[in-house]
């Protein structure tokens, strides 16, 4: 199916958030997530279904100031 992950659009066989994160490569990493708009929290990764056409956005902590 078709998503757009942080503004580029991919191909991807994860039907959830959780098996996306895997598949591109963050595994247990801590980032932030949103499905079209909406904080998904870490606990609700698992559960959250993908559907063609969705926005994910994936945000990773930054040091530094």
């Amino acid at each position: 199916m078709n998503i757009t992950v942080n503004g580029t659009t991919q191909d991807t066989a994860a039907t959830t958030l959780d098996a996306l994160l895997t598949e591109l490569g963050y595994g247990e990493a801590k980032v932030a997530t949103a499905v079209n708009e909406s904080f998904v929290p870490a606990i609700k990764r698992p559960e959250q279904r993908l559907n063609h056409g969705d926005r994910i956005e994936i945000v990773a902590p930054r040091q530094g100031g």
